[in-house]
């Protein structure tokens, strides 16, 4: 058995020093958290130093956590390419927990004056919202037992009983940073924290409001770097390179970018030194990647999966899956976006092409592929709608729907695949649990009834048609077909077999 990764031992990568203190508690310790958001932290603290170490929480598995105690907290960030790999140690967390077995510190943490920004990547599907009023979902039954009071298990509550300690205690000044890829993350997520408020006695939340409006800054921001899950394989070729044992190594892209504002009551870390952008134009940001890069990263991953292969960069190796995904991307998403100052739209549609491809990376369709009914919530509404309002129609758009629903409630009889069924989402129970007659009567199930792309969706009877016809073509004829049927539609040759 080889060391492990520990500080004070002999590498080719630089070990850092352990900060000086905690100045950041992160909810969500994730391997995004710590590709993305701890690699831009330690860069700003060897720029400009500070004390702006960060306390991860796990929200309910103890892996990492494990492991980054038997680590003194290191651990190392391999960027995969076609080129080889390189690794980075951060070393920028303090300590770290698991907020599933000790909820109530999270509120103390967050309610200690020493922590200056609260950072999020609890996905999506954490913030405990109705996709369709975009509205905290109090009859959610974690989120209604956080209201009762006791110690907190939503991030919403968390968040929220959290500040209310904080300003009982002297209410210093706290950001609360949301880095998941929802629109508008900051807003919402402040809108949602307040709404927990509102839904508590007057008592009890007076002092709070009044705090939020005084010291409690609510910063958006826009993160983009692919990260795939760790495979026994990386973490074999990552001990081989640092010469000691890495129980939790990242892989990571060599693209990364991050947007935010720069609304941070309590101060900041310079993570402009890490490449960080801070602009008055985060939301532009925002829809150019979870329209651009998301919204067609999506459709790649449904088709793939159905198509029966295991990555991202299969699929896109796929001719009808790469002219599917360059016609979404130009024809139904572009239009739907303004690309933010200084960024070439041609130019970060070529580098999105090359994140795709990126065959050393091996991004899995079934991770890609995961809580759609979350993430094309996000994605689809807004394009659809402008489509119809330039007069054109979302083939695109309608088969990436199609896909989805194939992949995770497929109708009896149809087998999507070992790639699909490798997928997880939170509606797969609700889209099941109604036997439906064909394709028309399952995606009316999904967006109309259940709403989970939002209400103004649910309205629009030709989507939905759509939807049904191509979820029928992939069960009758295969995925081939659909691909076919909606690049002719959408007015794009399907590409000729060689």
């Amino acid at each position: 058995m080889s060391a492990i990764l520990r500080r004070g031992a002999s590498l080719s990568t630089a070990i850092p020093s352990a900060p000086s203190g905690a100045g950041i508690l992160h909810l969500g310790l994730g391997s995004f958290h710590r590709a993305h958001q701890a690699v831009y932290t330690a860069a700003a603290m060897r720029a400009e130093g500070g004390d702006w170490g960060i306390v991860g929480v796990a929200s309910r598995s103890r892996r990492v956590v494990d492991a980054l105690h038997a680590q003194d907290h290191l651990y190392s960030v391999a960027t995969v390419s076609p080129a080889g790999t390189t690794l980075d140690i951060p070393g920028v967390h303090t300590d770290s927990y698991v907020a599933a077995d000790d909820p109530a510190r999270v509120v103390a943490d967050l309610a200690d004056p020493r922590i200056r920004i609260a950072t999020l990547t609890v996905t999506e599907n954490g913030y405990s919202y109705s996709n369709a009023t975009q509205r905290l979902d109090v009859a959610d039954p974690i989120v209604a037992a956080d209201l009762r009071g006791g110690a907190p298990r939503s991030t919403i509550g968390q968040l929220t009983r959290g500040l209310q300690r904080r300003a009982a205690a002297g209410g210093e000044p706290i950001a609360i940073l949301s880095c998941d890829n929802l629109l508008s993350n900051g807003s919402h997520t402040e809108k949602l924290v307040r709404a927990f408020l509102q839904e508590l006695p007057d008592a009890e939340s007076a002092d709070a409001l009044a705090y939020l409006d005084r010291a409690v800054t609510f910063p958006s921001s826009m993160v983009d770097r692919i990260v795939p899950s760790t495979t026994p394989e990386l973490t074999d070729r990552v001990a081989a390179l640092l010469g000691v044992r890495d129980e939790v190594p990242v892989p990571a892209e060599p693209f990364t970018m991050w947007a935010i504002e720069d609304r941070f009551a309590g101060g900041r870390p310079a993570w402009e030194a890490g490449g960080a952008v801070f602009t008055d134009e985060v939301g532009a940001y925002e829809l150019l990647k979870v329209r651009l890069l998301n919204g067609t990263h999506s459709l790649i991953a449904y088709l793939g999966a159905l198509r029966g292969v295991p990555t991202i960069p299969d699929a896109i190796a796929l001719a009808d899956v790469e002219a599917a995904a360059t016609a979404i991307l130009r024809s139904e998403y572009e239009p739907s976006v303004t690309a933010p100052r200084g960024v070439d739209i041609a130019a970060y549609e070529r580098d999105l092409f090359a994140r795709w491809g990126n065959s050393a990376l091996g991004h899995r369709t079934s991770q890609v592929g995961s809580d759609g009914s979350v993430k094309l919530g996000q994605r689809v509404p807004g394009p659809v709608a402008q489509a119809f309002e330039r007069g054109e129609f979302p083939h695109l758009i309608a088969l990436t729907v199609a896909a989805y629903l194939a992949c995770i409630a497929p109708p009896a009889g149809f087998d999507p695949g070992p790639h699909a069924a490798a997928m997880t989402d939170p509606a797969r129970e609700r889209l099941t649990a109604v036997a439906t007659r064909g394709g028309r009567d399952l995606a009316a199930r999904a967006i109309v009834d259940l709403q989970l792309f939002g209400e103004d969706l649910a309205h629009r009877t030709a989507f939905v048609d759509r939807v049904g016809d191509l979820l029928d073509t992939i069960v009758e004829r295969g995925v081939d077909s659909a691909i076919a049927e909606s690049l002719s539609a959408s007015g794009t040759l399907a590409p000729t077999a060689p």
